[in-house]
């Protein structure tokens, strides 16, 4: 490391301790803390709703599967673009006023897919999903740090992180239970009314978080040349193209692959869901130890589970499909938690530089994921999605054995 590097890393340090400390004696805690949580849940839920409301999409403006999934992938999209544009663009502002102002924006545009005649509309809608989630994403993650004690950041960023799985676990499988009920309009407007709700709890319980030193262009070049950050942006390409190439299309696939039913697809959903909610605590656990080991495992588990589903699906129907989705399910539940802790150890004094290119590259995947799946779907079927997810998964495996971990594995707060 250069003496410039040394120095610029230094007052990073610096500067986020005296942000951390400023923040723990205003308040904080487990409120705040759950209040970060039921954003990631809100701003996921938000963006997965497509996935497993595709059919009543397609059938409402008559469109294709493949068509559909392009409201995933203009919203990962934006949201990569977004997520370090608005890190920079906020500036110092209170990061807790940046925040509230970001869901209002998604319930805003939650309310916009309710109203939505026809599929341009629709879209539109998913662009300012893509501006709010990307911008609540790439601050939300970095926040634990200033809200509790050095010994409790490793569970707290688990818990903010559980949003995610819980939005697989009650967002997701709801949001299909309410578009079978009612279409699509019913569901997109339940979500507008949570992000509100979901606003006013982080007006209420955040205390004020302003940010001593705002995140520049140069900050986040600077970040990319540390050669354990780039390792761990380049996994979280693979791994997560690979997931959403394959999730986005999970519900075709049961109906084509198992025969699964829409109440059954729902009930697989739950499985995949509270399987990840699992994988997300035990893998926060295991990533504080050695982000490295935990996500070898993860990226194993996921690449076998996406690869057996045709075999299994096939030969066992729904119970050998609910199988593996609860397994694949377990593996992802770890993926979000996982990756964000390589990144936070790969770069301790530049956490929100780090966050924004975290959200900006996990939400390109998504975008890339969901396009690649769609082409899949359309050319080849339910099964040529399967293969093309695991195998981006298995070279995620790769990436990670003979890529650079961060020297200092267990990331802490600054003294």
């Amino acid at each position: 490391m250069t003496n410039i590097e040394g120095g610029t890393a230094a007052r990073g340090a610096e500067v986020a301790a005296r942000a951390t400390e400023s923040g723990r004696k205003r308040g904080g805690g487990l409120p705040a803390v759950g209040a970060l949580a039921a954003a990631t849940f809100t701003v996921v839920t938000s963006e997965m709703l497509p996935v497993g409301l595709l059919t009543p999409i397609g059938r409402e403006l008559r469109i294709s599967d493949g068509t559909a999934g392009l409201t995933l992938t203009v919203t990962g999209l934006v949201a990569a673009v977004s997520a370090p544009l608005l890190t920079m663009l906020v500036g110092r502002r209170d990061r807790r006023v940046v925040l509230v102002a970001l869901m209002g924006t998604l319930a805003a545009a939650n309310l916009l897919a309710a109203y939505a005649p026809n599929v341009a509309v629709l879209l539109v809608a998913r662009v300012l999903v893509g501006l709010g989630m990307g911008g609540v994403w790439a601050i939300a993650a970095g926040l634990a740090v200033r809200l509790v004690p050095a010994r409790s950041v490793a569970a707290a960023t688990s818990l903010i992180f559980s949003g995610v799985a819980a939005a697989s676990v009650l967002g997701v499988p709801a949001g299909t239970f309410l578009g079978e009920l009612g279409g699509r309009r019913t569901a997109f407007g339940a979500m507008a009314v949570v992000c509100g709700v979901v606003a006013v709890a982080l007006a209420v319980l955040l205390p004020p978080l302003p940010e001593p030193a705002a995140v520049r262009l140069n900050g986040v070049l600077a970040v990319l040349r540390g050669a354990p950050v780039r390792t761990g942006l380049v996994l979280v390409a693979l791994l997560v193209t690979g997931h959403f190439a394959a999730y986005t299309y999970v519900r075709p696939v049961l109906e084509e692959v198992a025969g699964a039913g829409a109440g059954q697809i729902s009930t697989l959903l739950l499985a995949f869901g509270l399987a990840g909610l699992a994988g997300n605590f035990l893998a926060g656990a295991g990533a504080a130890r050695s982000p490295r080991a935990a996500l070898l495992v993860i990226c194993g588990v996921l690449a076998g589970a996406v690869l057996l589903m045709p075999l299994l699906g096939r030969g066992a129907g729904v119970p050998g499909a609910a199988l593996v989705v609860a397994v694949w399910g377990l593996a992802y539940g770890g993926v979000s938690v996982s990756t964000q802790t390589w990144l936070m150890a790969a770069a301790p004094g530049a956490r929100e530089a780090a966050s924004a290119l975290f959200v900006a590259v996990f939400n390109g995947a998504i975008a890339l994921g969901a396009l690649a799946g769609g082409r899949a779907a359309d050319g080849w079927g339910a099964v040529g999605v399967m293969w093309l997810g695991g195998a981006l998964a298995v070279g995620a495996l790769v990436a990670v054995g003979v890529g650079r971990a961060p020297v200092r594995e267990v990331p802490s707060c600054p003294k």
